[in-house]
């Protein structure tokens, strides 16, 4: 039993030890490194190896080698987190206090900093599962990480019901974080003040993007600002959102703020806004103006503060000028831009979709200029459209805007469709209404977002339809011409049984059938495809909001009908077809319905004159 002597022998150490932690902590909060190392030492010298200790003294190096040394913290956080952990499950004594989170935590924020969201939430999760174990302090940090997290990997649901748990630990209702008033300090008056802000700034833009009603403070802040031009866009107030962009551009200039950082997030945010009102070339503009902001920040990501690693967004600023560059029908300039993301976001089928247009986009903008300079040359046939390979020495595999290459992205995108669409989680009303009236039944965990399309954000069932039909029809046109008329054939088929199917989208199937059949001598079966009567059920709308040369219901109906004469041409039905080219008058047919007669008038021709000319004897 310890004497009265040896307490107060203890209490003093103890408050003395507490007196060292306390200047230190002080110290490293100054800046002060050196000096915070050294009372780190005179620590470790009157309690010995301590862990926590040690922690500190890796943080304080790092901070004093200007935080870019971060691969030696890295592993020197691996191995702590090791021995501690060792040491925690070689104890047998009951009821021990939680090891430290600090070392996971940092590791954590490191992998966030460089874009390595997953690692850094399978990093996080062990601490995030006994949260309710540490202080509120650490636990509205912890949360605040978190947070980030989610919300950079677009998972908005999992996102608020982990927030609606974190702020329970915390003694805070949800529903106070969501009004102009709503304090967090307030509520949990033993938050440190540092942690307010961040708290409050997370928890309202997880109420943004889940589509939830929310009061914006408006305290003169960029982050605020900002957060209420992102609540503009998400309303479709695109003019407001616009507007509030431009103010905080005014007011940081005004008020001597000037960082490439916010500059980067103004101009891409400009771009989007401009990009859903199809002002593509403005969008472009700002896209381009994002990206030599980023270059400030991105061209010396190796030498970089390890906190500045996480501002540089070229590979969503790219896809997004790809997507303009698309629009403005600049199909290299749109490839090049793809190219950048397609490397960390490999797994996007729609990014290898959009990577196939502009492939696409750029062999028909190649066919129409050769087309215009052969027209007074050469004869054409009725299918010239194939590609001569014997003309190319392009692999698929090289990474250039060609024919081969989109039928090798539109593989990797309807595979990868597929596999989504298999785990694609669509919650029933009567689970929305659970995970809403009783948190407790319903874990953050367990929570699902549709997240299959980052950078973009979760897709629902008729999105991923919507973007299946538009891969069907991709590859079944590019499989015609690389003459693989078997997988045109079967994409197409395969596009006629999607549900919902567009009329833009019946359309192209029954066209890219009945050619397929054509070419593989199968006329019969390619009739019915090439018949105009579903021509007329066709909607005008679908065909005017679509961004391609068929842009009328009389312009489709045209085509159908050419193809149609094609297919009777072929089957040696001569009048039937001429007949039936004479009511093709649509400029888009116009070329091809003077070439296909040129064609008919060859083969009567030549029919004619094999007819009157007499057999002769040998």
């Amino acid at each position: 039993m310890e004497t009265s002597e040896s307490v107060d022998i203890s209490a003093a150490s103890d408050a003395h030890d507490y007196r060292l932690l306390t200047k230190a902590s002080d110290e490293f909060d100054l800046g002060n490194y050196d000096e915070c190392i050294g009372i780190l030492q005179q620590l470790e010298n009157l309690k010995g190896k301590d862990c926590k200790i040690h922690h500190n003294q890796m943080v304080a190096k790092f901070y004093k080698g200007k935080c870019k040394d971060y691969m030696d913290l890295l592993k020197s956080l691996k191995e702590l987190n090791s021995s501690e952990t060792c040491k925690s499950l070689s104890s047998k004594t009951p009821n021990v206090a939680p090891s430290s989170p600090m070392p996971l935590y940092n590791m954590a924020v490191i992998y966030y900093h460089r874009h390595m969201y997953q690692t850094a939430i399978d990093t996080l999760k062990p601490v995030v599962d006994k949260i309710e174990t540490y202080d509120s302090n650490i636990m509205a940090m912890v949360g605040v990480l978190m947070l980030r997290l989610l919300l950079a990997t677009n998972q908005p649901r999992k996102a608020y019901f982990f927030l609606e748990e974190v702020l329970g630990h915390l003694s805070i209702n949800i529903t106070t974080m969501a009004a102009d008033e709503g304090n967090i300090q307030e509520s949990a008056p033993r938050l440190e003040e540092k942690f307010n802000k961040h708290l409050k700034l997370l928890s309202l833009l997880t109420h943004l993007v889940n589509r939830k009603i929310v009061q914006v403070p408006e305290d003169g802040s960029p982050e605020f600002a900002t957060l209420k031009a992102h609540q503009y866009y998400i309303m479709k107030d695109f003019q407001m959102a616009a507007k509030q962009l431009k103010k905080i551009n005014v007011d940081s200039y005004m008020g001597g703020i000037y960082n490439h950082e916010l500059n980067t997030l103004i101009a891409n945010n400009m771009g989007v806004i401009h990009l859903r009102v199809r002002h593509y070339a403005i969008a472009a503009n700002f896209f381009q103006n994002a990206i030599n902001f980023d270059k400030h920040i991105a061209s010396n990501l190796r030498s970089a503060e390890l906190h500045d690693m996480c501002s540089a967004k070229s590979c969503e600023i790219l896809y997004n000028l790809g997507i303009a560059m698309l629009h403005l029908r600049r199909p290299k300039e749109a490839f090049q831009c793809f190219l950048v993301p397609l490397k960390t976001y490999h797994s996007n089928p729609r990014l290898w979709f959009r990577i196939a247009e502009a492939c696409i986009m750029e062999y028909e903008m190649k066919r129409s200029i050769d087309e215009k300079s052969r027209i007074r040359t050469e004869t054409r046939s009725l299918f010239s459209n194939r590609i001569d390979y014997s003309q190319s020495s392009q692999s698929a595999a090289v990474p250039e805007p060609t024919m081969p290459f989109a039928a090798l992205s539109l593989r990797n995108a309807l595979t990868l469709t597929r596999v989504y669409m298999a785990q694609l989680y669509t919650p029933s009303v009567s689970e929305e209404i659970n995970e809403t009236t009783d948190s407790q039944e319903s874990s953050w965990q367990k929570t699902r977002d549709n997240n299959f399309c980052n950078p973009s954000g979760p897709v629902t069932r008729e999105s991923f339809d919507t973007m299946l039909s538009s891969i069907y029809a991709a590859y079944s046109y590019v499989s015609l011409r690389l003459g693989d008329y078997v997988t045109a054939l079967e994409m197409a088929e395969e596009l006629l049984k999607m549900e919902n199917l567009s009329d833009a989208h019946k359309m192209l199937a029954h066209m890219y059938a009945g050619e397929a059949f054509i070419m593989m001598d199968n006329l019969a079966d390619a009739r019915p495809h090439l018949e105009p009567t579903f021509v007329s059920d066709l909607n005008t709308f679908d065909f005017e909001t679509k961004d391609w040369q068929v842009k009328s219901l009389d312009a489709a109906q045209n085509v159908v009908r050419y193809n149609l004469a094609v297919a009777l041409t072929l089957q040696g039905e001569l009048e039937m077809a001429r007949s039936l080219l004479n009511t093709c008058t649509h400029p888009i047919v116009a070329q091809k319905v003077f070439n296909l007669k040129k064609t008919q008038a060859a083969i009567i021709a030549s029919t004619m004159q094999q007819q009157t000319t007499p057999l002769r004897a040998m």
